[in-house]
Parts: structure tokens; sequence; C-alpha cells
């Protein structure tokens, strides 16, 4: 029968204490350099790995790790510019927590998206841009993981399926900051407006989406931004219904150039298009290069976001502080984690930044 090397039969083959082997695996700085090294070599000969990080875990009640769940693919992750600023403001808060990261992203699955959640061996979890009816919300009410909610779901949202107290929740006033965008191409004379949105829903739908469609959508992000586009365009006299509104499936530049495509084949065609992010923007305007047209000669363009490629483009866009969005939403779990109080909703600053994207429509 072979003998389990444990981590006290090491001490004793040394002749020290169990603390002092655990510490040359878990706290080096508290021994000496020769004393880590004869620990591990001794370690090493005997066949003990170190101690058991799960095990070890458990027994303080904590497993060193923060989950982040939200709804796109991996890959986009790390595509998507502003995720990747999100991510950077949440792993350098981590990072000095000495806190792992885990990434779960949203799959086609619903019920596969809630075992994730269910199943993650995590300390607390971070909600980003989900929808107001995606079941792996409910799996995080469910278990009582210490969470914050990046974005959306939207306060109200939260606060109508929490059973307990809600959610703790960081993001902006997208519903004021849609309307600023849409105010600033009003003040210019633009009357022949047309949207670029995002998803409206979890499903892969594309096509113009009418007022009702608008009213319905489950992005609390998407319903606020339109409902600010909505209320600048009647406060300035016009018909909302007349506007045509372009739903993608994603905040991407092939989204955005695909949508443009369908709103210039329109008549009359828009002079000015309000884009729900940059990405949008971004395929909008190369949409528009393609046919001809002059930025902003022919077309102004604005964006959402004010994301690594916007000033480049001379984009006329809503900035928002999205590493400090993810800095101050790891700050806030790890204060939950730790049992302090959950802060209200906070709401982060926008501004309208304007660029050479936008001027009056042509006459």
């Amino acid at each position: 029968m072979t003998t389990r090397i444990t981590l006290q039969l090491v001490a004793d083959h040394l002749g020290c204490s169990a603390k002092t082997v655990s510490n040359a695996f878990n706290r080096p700085d508290q021994l000496s350099s020769a004393t880590r090294q004869r620990v591990l070599a001794a370690a090493a000969r005997l066949g003990y790995p170190g101690p058991d990080p799960l095990a070890a875990s458990l027994r303080r009640g904590r497993v060193g790790a923060l989950g982040f769940a939200y709804a796109n693919s991996l890959t986009y992750a790390f595509d998507d510019p502003v995720s990747v600023q999100l991510l950077a403001g949440i792993s350098s808060v981590a990072e000095d927590a000495r806190a792992g990261l885990l990434l779960l992203p949203g799959s086609a699955t619903a019920s596969r998206n809630s075992a994730a959640v269910s199943g993650a061996v995590i300390d607390g979890l971070l909600i980003n841009s989900l929808a107001d009816d995606d079941p792996l919300v409910d799996a995080a009410l469910t278990r009582r993981l210490p969470t914050v909610v990046i974005d959306q779901p939207d306060p109200e949202q939260l606060e109508r399926r929490a059973s307990g107290p809600p959610p703790a929740w960081i993001g902006i006033d997208d519903r004021a900051a849609a309307r600023q965008a849409a105010e600033h191409v009003l003040a210019l004379g633009h009357h022949e407006l047309a949207v670029i949105t995002f998803g409206l829903h979890r499903g892969p739908v594309r096509g113009f989406a009418d007022e009702r469609a608008q009213a319905a959508a489950t992005y609390s992000v998407t319903r606020h931004r339109l409902q600010g586009y909505r209320e600048a365009v009647i406060k300035a006299g016009l018909d909302w219904s007349t506007v045509p509104v372009a739903a993608g499936t994603d905040s991407t530049i092939a989204e955005g150039a695909a949508a443009a495509a369908a709103l210039l084949e329109r008549t009359p065609s828009p002079t000015a298009i309000l884009c729900l992010s940059d990405r949008l923007a971004d395929g909008a305007m190369q949409t528009a290069g393609a046919r001809g047209l002059d930025i902003p000669r022919d077309l102004s363009i604005v964006g959402f976001d004010d994301g690594p490629p916007a000033a480049d483009l001379g984009l006329t866009t809503i900035r928002q502080p999205h590493r400090l969005k993810g800095e101050l939403a790891a700050h806030a779990l790890l204060a939950l984690i730790d049992d302090q109080d959950t802060k209200p909703p906070q709401q982060l600053p926008t501004e309208l930044l304007v660029r050479s994207s936008t001027q009056p429509p042509p006459p």
C-alpha cells in the first residue's frame, strides 16, 4: 500500500513545523531563500506536490477568484475595444487584490449559461450587459453570491427580479447621453435622421424595428438609448415614427456597415445617422465612403462610447469611462465579498465629444 505523502510528513522528515512547509509553497516571503529551497527540494524528493489549493480555499471560505459573466463569446471580449478597456479595469483591481478572474462567456443555450454560473468556483460575480430576461441573472440571484451588475440589467429590473436586496449596479445614464447626441444633430439642422442599433433581444434578429419592437427591447441599454433619441426628436417637433431604426445583432463594424447600406437605400435618405456604438458608426462610415458619400458634407454620423478608434475616425461620440467602470465594479465586488454594505447604484458621467463627423446638412 502506497503511503500518501502529506505536508506533515515532509515537515517530520525535515524536522521543522508544518507551517514552515506551508509557507514555502504559499508565503515564500516569510522564509529565507535557503530555507525555502531546502523545503522544496525535500518535497520534490518525497513526491509531495504542495498543498491542495481547493482544500485550502474551502478552509478559508474563499477561493480567490472573481467571475465575469457577459452576453457575448469569449473571442468577442478580446476583440471589442470597449470590452477590452472594461476588462483591463477589472483585471487591474483583481491583480492588486491577488484574485483570479474567471470568464463566463455567453452561449446560444440559456441553460448552459445558468449552469456555468451555478457551478463556477468563485467568491463573487460581475455581470455585464445581459438581457433583462437572461436566466443567468436568476442563477446568480438564486446562488446568493456577492454580485455587481455593470450596465444591464438596469436597477429597476434588478429590483423587480431579486427576492432580497438587489445586486449592486454601476453604469451610466444611457437615456440622457443618447438624448444629448440626438440634440446635437438636431441643433445642426438635421431633420432626416436614422438610427443603427445593436441587439434588441437575445435572439439574432436583424431588420427595421418599429416603435413597438423598440419599447419591447429586453436589453435595457438598447431600450434606454432609443428612448433618449426619441425624446430629443419629439422635443424638436419631429415625428419619431418616421425615423428608421435598423437593428443588428452585435456591436460590430460588419453589422454597422450592413445596417447603413439598408438605411441609405431608403427614400428620403438620412442626412444624419445616430449609432449606438462607435463600432457600428465605423461600419456606417465605411459603407458611406464606399458609396462616394463624404463625411460629414453628405452625411453626419454620431457614435457612442469613445472607444480607441473614435478619435482616429474623427467621430463625434458620447464618451463614457469604460476602464473606470471596470475598476469601480471590481472594488465594489471585493467590498461585498468582505461583507461591507452594498452601495446604491453608481451612475458615472458621460460627455458629448464633437469631432469632424458632424456638420449641418447639405442645402
